[in-house]
């Protein structure tokens, strides 16, 4: 099946078709996508050079380390320098806080500790039994496994949460919303849509009157989603399409959303580089306060410094410029010593095109 998804043939015959659909455009095409694997599967296998000239695919906000802010980067540091033990992904050990990143935290003395998921550590906090703090970040995607516990009242007492997760939905809107970006199609985020559904991007078709399509992560399926967008504009038929329904359902996950809402409640959150977006950030309901650490350990670690001086994240995030276009880029900012949040995580569009771009890898 994974074979059939990169074939080169079926490849060039999609890229073919997209051709033809956008000879009858006098206009640029852009097209967004608001999911980091997206970027990835584009960059790394070249598929913008299979497209012509007038459609272009732009990265939006799909990287959900990039956009947490740094005052709550800051908060995590500032615990794990007082000796609490701090659990974080891998891809936000070194996103840069206000002054340090939780990596640099760490040679300083602060106690850090790399996790791959929530339930390694609720595996190590009830094994050490010290206080520990889990830095909860993420969408859509990986809230379900955090919400199940903490309603099923399954947390160890010496484990709070310090909880930084955003929601995709208000990000595209805003961007939508915008006069500065002008879009012609939306690739939903797969991964997010396994747990909100495709029918969560209703919104883009119905309110927009833009194309909008769910799509699975291999060239293929990114490639359809481009035709399909193209064949709707061409034909005026604009709805929403869910590609990637081998895995994502139109209503999603009931059980994970039923917990969501249950332990977390919506309020207006903001975004690294952006600004505060209503009903974005999720934030633990009144009943379950006891494990939010910001109120058990009364944080306050005042405002903190989001974009450092240059750096151009908060325009790449929002698809406004491309990586090339900050002057930084491989330069003071590298993968390896990374200055902007967008250059740390192997989601972060930065990073993507410091490792992939302009390298064509092949499609079987």
């Amino acid at each position: 099946m994974k074979k059939i998804f990169r074939s080169k043939n079926i490849a060039r015959k999609i890229a073919n078709k997209i051709s033809f659909l956008s000879s009858k455009f006098d206009e640029e095409i852009k097209i967004m996508h608001v999911c980091g694997t997206h970027e990835h599967t584009i960059t790394y296998y070249g598929l913008r050079t299979l497209l012509p000239d007038n459609v272009e695919l732009v990265a939006g906000p799909g990287c959900p380390v990039c956009i947490v802010p740094a005052k709550e980067i800051d908060e995590a540091i500032e615990l794990s320098l007082k000796g609490i033990k701090v659990y974080t992904y891998g891809d936000m050990y070194k996103v840069p806080g206000s002054k340090y990143s939780l990596a640099e935290a760490r040679s300083l003395g602060g106690n850090v500790e790399v996790i791959y998921g929530f339930y390694d550590v609720l595996d190590r906090a009830r094994k050490d039994g010290v206080e520990s703090i889990f830095f909860a970040v993420g969408f859509e995607t990986t809230v379900p496994t955090v919400a199940s516990h903490i309603v099923e009242k399954d947390i160890p007492e010496n484990l709070r949460l310090l909880v930084s997760y955003r929601l995709t939905v208000p990000a595209l809107k805003y961007v939508l919303d915008r006069d500065d970006i002008v879009l012609k199609g939306v690739i939903a985020p797969g991964h997010v849509s396994t747990i909100t559904g495709a029918y969560a991007w209703r919104f883009v078709s119905e309110k927009y009157n833009i194309p909008v399509v769910v799509a699975g992560f291999e060239p293929i399926d990114v490639l359809l989603a481009v035709y399909i967008i193209l064949k709707q504009l061409v034909e005026n038929k604009i709805r929403l399409v869910n590609e990637y329904s081998r895995v994502v359902s139109l209503n999603g996950n009931l059980v994970a959303k039923k917990y969501i809402l249950e332990a977390f409640k919506k309020v207006d959150g903001l975004w690294r580089g952006i600004g505060i977006l209503p009903k974005s950030r999720l934030m633990l309901r009144k009943k379950y306060s006891y494990l939010d650490a910001r109120k058990f350990y009364s944080i306050n670690v005042g405002e903190g410094i989001d974009l450092r001086p240059g750096c151009k994240c908060g325009e790449v995030v929002l698809g406004i410029a491309k990586p090339t276009d900050c002057p930084l880029f491989m330069k003071r900012c590298t993968p390896q010593t990374p200055y902007g949040a967008c250059m740390v995580s192997s989601e972060g569009t930065c990073n993507i095109w410091a490792k992939y771009g302009g390298y064509i890898k092949y499609i079987e």
